[in-house]
């Protein structure tokens, strides 16, 4: 109980982090200077404005200073990378690894919401998530199977691109296959990127909005969450299969 409050701590200052690298990283602005500050009035904050969720919930979502609003995300980022740790944790009560792969779901969460928003994946949190990932499970076994992976994606691309002419994916979509084998293993892998593939598939016919070029990141993310929490009945599943 008391490593799955300290995860859920670490979960929470975590999420206050990736609220300044979705911020700042796309605009390609430090993450360390300036000091955290109101975006409206510019105001330098005190550390008491920074407590994570609390000094949201205190504040009333306004700025202390000028009272402008402060946007819902930063407490909806915040509380989600918490919850995110405390469900790793409790799906795989082990504190290192846990503290790990929350760690790569919790990038995958602002790559996510970058992605959506600017449709960009930059790479100070990608590779971060792939080396970590990496270091997850067996370091030598998860090091092969991310490879794989990445090594399968960069031949799809190829072959992909060659015939429609047109480039079909990006190195982020590579390395977040990296990221799903390094994490999966080999089968569960490719169960990961069937359901992040059904679920975009889903999301276009939703949404049709000609022009509108769909992310793929935040679904294979979804995928391989989704595949990482239920992997004991997907596994019997696919082991149905190949009987």
């Amino acid at each position: 109980m008391i490593e799955m409050l300290f995860i859920t701590l670490i979960g929470l200052c975590v999420g206050s982090f990736l609220n300044v690298a979705i911020l700042r990283i796309p605009k390609n602005e430090s993450i360390n200077l300036p000091a955290s500050h109101c975006p409206c009035c510019l105001h330098p904050l005190q550390w008491y404005h920074n407590i994570p969720l609390l000094s949201w919930l205190l504040l009333k979502g306004k700025c202390a200073f000028c009272h402008s609003p402060i946007s819902i995300q930063y407490p909806l980022i915040e509380l989600c990378t918490a919850l995110i740790y405390c469900m790793v944790y409790f799906r795989h009560p082990e504190f290192i690894q846990a503290l790990l792969i929350g760690s790569v779901f919790a990038l995958l969460l602002a790559l996510s919401i970058i992605d959506l928003r600017y449709k960009a994946v930059p790479d100070a949190l990608s590779l971060p998530a792939l080396l970590i990932a990496f270091c997850s499970g067996s370091p030598l076994e998860s090091l092969q199977n991310g490879l794989l992976f990445m090594g399968a994606f960069t031949l799809l691309r190829f072959v992909v691109s060659f015939l429609t002419q047109k480039e079909a994916m990006g190195e982020a979509d590579i390395i977040i296959a990296g990221i799903m084998g390094a994490i999966l293993g080999v089968k569960l892998g490719m169960a990961a990127i069937y359901i992040a593939a059904l679920i975009t598939l889903i999301a276009f016919m939703v949404v049709r909005k000609k022009g509108y070029a769909l992310p793929f990141i935040p679904f294979l993310a979804l995928g391989l969450l989704i595949t990482w929490l239920f992997n004991e009945p997907i596994s019997n599943f696919l082991g149905q299969i190949y009987e």
